[in-house]
């Protein structure tokens, strides 16, 4: 191929003129750039590779405002006033600090006020027995994990994060995907659902650009310009059987460049410059399979019901446990006095003992071992009496004043006020007999850990129901029918135009909207199965029902468990009844050993005689404390059985019921229910949700009380309430009391 290249000479020398002089500024600009360079080479070599500090106009060079730390420790800026029961804490009781007054309280009076002071329940969920320290887990435990009285209806006013959703033409979106027990807030929460939603919105745009069309188009200016707004209200609500229905207004106005017929197109162009077009439209969509009845649309709300139950049983179960611990912490309180009071008559004896072993080795009738064995034991029934009032050490017996402080926690009181507890309630010490058949049937109805488990039962059943609703494709139904009226004016008060267009721009868009003229109507169904397979919708399905069979099998588990736990109860039950009647002999036969030979012990100066009255103290002050201590065992035993048969709280004479509330709750509560009386009833067949529930159970029913029955064995007899700080095991005998049956 052979290009020829042609070229005016005049033209030649000018580029060749040009491009010298494109080659000199060409020089100029590579001298400057290896200037630059070099001076960049210079520099980085005298400073090196430092990072610098920018720089910047205007600084000041004040930097107290600048925090050179992104993390530190600090404290909340946060102002709250001391309750009076830490503000005004007296010095705590001691061995050193013994300045207090009596405080005689039931048992009654400790547990109204426990519940009196219970806003934060200070107890942990659970049937076994709590030796945990409380206060230790208060004060650690995050504040949202801490059972409280407001629990109940915290889990009632537990509102959804996701907002109630609408297109952009006003529709209510309605919520789909399988119903989970965790997905739900409360019941008001659920019912929103169904709520009307009213949007709105209002929208202006301008268009001016150019069209790639000739000149001289009517319809399609070569330069276009126009101006539309919209204005849309709508009112939508999701109904109880899966549809939704709205009703929209929507206001347009278009403006453009078309020429109008005005400007001598004759019967082309526009009528009228600008026209705004009105619509009213009424619509419904509803599901024909997935989605559709009353019963799957109303799961959420039934799950969130039973939500709030499980948080009403969980609150009663914190109740329970309250009860339970105060008891516990009052009986254990009760032996502690008696133990204290007990090792101080084994050290008084011990004392006594000691004096007159130290009076024979004085007069020569004694040897140095019999001393020292006499003082030993002093000392050790010394400590005991230390421990048996201000504890043992950290991991031991609390001793007298560490009971106190316990039982106080659990009352809310303060942690020393001046004054010591001092229990006046006579423990149980009777024989209570059961009937089997009857505990087992309260304990399978009443007992807070089944009840709980088949409220998740019920929840599960639900999950499983929405499961298998999801299987089935969704097939909807549009039906929307619309008004429509045009006018060159949105309202026109003076009426009687002329329709439009041939009235121009004096006809009403309203106005022709309400003359009927133009009406529009869509039918619209839609068909969307699961993907091929549905392996998703089938596996759900597979999850409820493995789900719904282990819940089932662990309500199997619970009951047997139940069962497990009943007959331990009764069994301890009777065994510490037993083992508190021969202790209370032991303790009476040792008492009347030492009884015999303190007499003896003036007159016969033998070692052996002393030596066994120091083992008869020992041993009277090991039996006395072992029985006091069987003695609360037994207490706690029947306290043991009523709280897993469920009726401690009917034993000790405590009805939970809902709290009043404000008059005006009360008041949209009977409107609403006179609301529902005018309301026309519909039938919704076999799509109605099942009963869930079986009512209130009947509290104080008697079974509690009437389980019991009379006496049957021999009643062991009991030590009185508690001691006075005279009273002594001496006039102890003389006070001793049968005690009540208490069932």
């Amino acid at each position: 191929m052979v290009v020829r290249w042609v070229h005016d000479v005049s033209e030649s020398s000018s580029k060749t003129d040009r491009a010298a002089t494109d080659g000199t500024t060409w020089l100029m600009k590579r001298n400057l750039i290896r200037w630059f360079v070099g001076m960049q080479i210079v520099s980085t070599t005298l400073t090196g590779c430092a990072p610098t500090q920018p720089f910047f106009f205007g600084e000041r060079g004040d930097l107290a405002h600048y925090i050179d730390r992104a993390q530190q420790i600090e404290y909340p800026d946060l102002h709250t006033e001391q309750i009076p029961e830490v503000s005004q804490a007296y010095p705590p009781l001691s061995l050193d600090n013994q300045n207090f007054e009596y405080s005689d309280l039931t048992l009654e009076q400790c547990i109204s006020l426990a519940l009196v002071n219970a806003q934060i329940l200070r107890t942990l969920p659970g049937v076994q027995r709590q030796n945990a320290d409380m206060a230790g887990i208060i004060l650690s435990s995050p504040g949202n994990q801490l059972g409280s009285v407001h629990d109940a209806a915290l889990v009632a006013t537990t509102t959804s994060p996701q907002q109630i959703a609408i297109d952009g033409n006003g529709n209510r979106v309605p919520a789909r995907g399988l119903t989970r027990a965790n997905q739900v807030g409360g019941v008001e929460d659920a019912l929103s659902e169904f709520d009307a939603q009213y949007s709105s919105f209002i929208s202006f745009s301008t268009t001016d650009r150019a069209r790639n069309v000739g000149s001289g188009n009517v319809f399609n200016p070569q330069f276009f310009q126009g101006r539309d707004g919209t204005g849309q209200m709508a009112l939508s609500k999701r109904m109880a059987t899966g549809g939704v229905a709205t009703l929209r207004s929507q206001s347009i106005y278009s403006f453009n460049n078309i020429p109008t017929q005005s400007q001598g197109l004759g019967n082309f162009g526009r009528a009228v410059p600008s026209d705004y077009t009105q619509i009213l439209e009424a619509g419904v969509q509803h599901p024909l399979l997935r989605g559709r009845g009353t019963l799957v649309n109303r799961i959420p709300i039934v799950v969130a019901r039973i939500n709030e139950d499980v948080s009403l049983v969980e609150y009663e179960e914190r109740v329970r446990n309250l009860v339970r611990d105060v008891e516990f912490a009052y009986w254990d309180l009760y032996a502690s006095y008696w133990n204290f009071e007990l090792a101080k008559v084994a050290r008084e004896g011990a004392a006594l003992a000691h004096k007159v072993a130290k009076d024979r080795y004085d007069g020569g009738n004694a040897r140095v071992s019999e001393v020292a064995r006499a003082e030993a034991t002093y000392q050790d029934l010394e400590t005991q009496v230390k421990a048996s009032l201000a504890g043992s050490g950290a991991g031991g017996d609390p001793g007298l004043f560490g009971r106190e402080r316990n039982l106080r926690f659990l009352l809310g009181w303060s942690a020393s006020d001046g004054r010591l507890i001092r229990p006046s309630d006579k423990p149980t010490v009777g024989w209570a007999q059961f009937d089997l058949d009857s505990v087992k049937a309260e304990l399978y109805t009443r007992n807070l850990e089944l009840r709980r488990q088949k409220w998740i039962i019920k929840q599960k059943e639900l999950e499983l129901i929405s499961a298998k609703n999801q299987i089935l494709p969704d097939v909807n139904i549009n039906l929307l029918y619309r008004w429509v009226g045009v006018g060159g004016r949105l309202l026109n008060s003076e009426g009687g135009n002329p329709p439009f267009p041939t009235g121009g721009g004096q006809a009403s868009a309203w106005e022709e909207l309400f003359g009927g003229n133009y009406q529009e109507g869509v039918v619209r169904a839609e068909f969307t199965p699961n993907p091929f397979g549905a392996r998703r919708a089938l596996n759900a399905i597979t999850n409820a029902q493995l789900d719904l069979a282990k819940n089932h099998q662990a309500l199997e588990s619970k009951e047997d468990a139940a069962l497990f736990k009943l007959y331990e109860h009764l069994n301890n039950f009777e065994s510490v009844y037993h083992q508190m009647g021969h202790q209370l002999k032991a303790m009476s036969a040792s008492d009347s050993e030492v009884k015999s030979l303190e007499p003896r012990l003036n007159e016969d100066k033998s070692e052996f005689l002393l030596n066994e009255l120091l083992r008869a103290q020992q041993s009277r002050a090991r039996a006395g404390q072992q029985y006091n201590r069987l003695v609360a065992e037994y207490n706690k035993s029947l306290v043991d059985l009523h709280a897993l048969k469920g009726s401690l709280l009917e034993y000790n004479n405590i009805q939970l019921e809902e709290g009043l509330w404000a008059d005006k709750a009360y008041w949209d509560a009977h409107e609403r229910a006179r609301e529902r009386d005018a309301a026309k009833y519909m039938d919704y067949g076999a799509s109605r949700p099942k009963v869930i529930s079986q009512g209130e159970y009947q509290q104080f029913s008697g079974t509690a009380q009437g389980q019991a029955r009379p006496a049957t064995r021999a009643i062991p007899e009991a030590v009185p309430a508690v001691p006075e700080k005279e009273e002594t095991l001496d006039n102890l005998r003389a006070n001793r009391a049968t005690g009540r049956i208490r069932s």
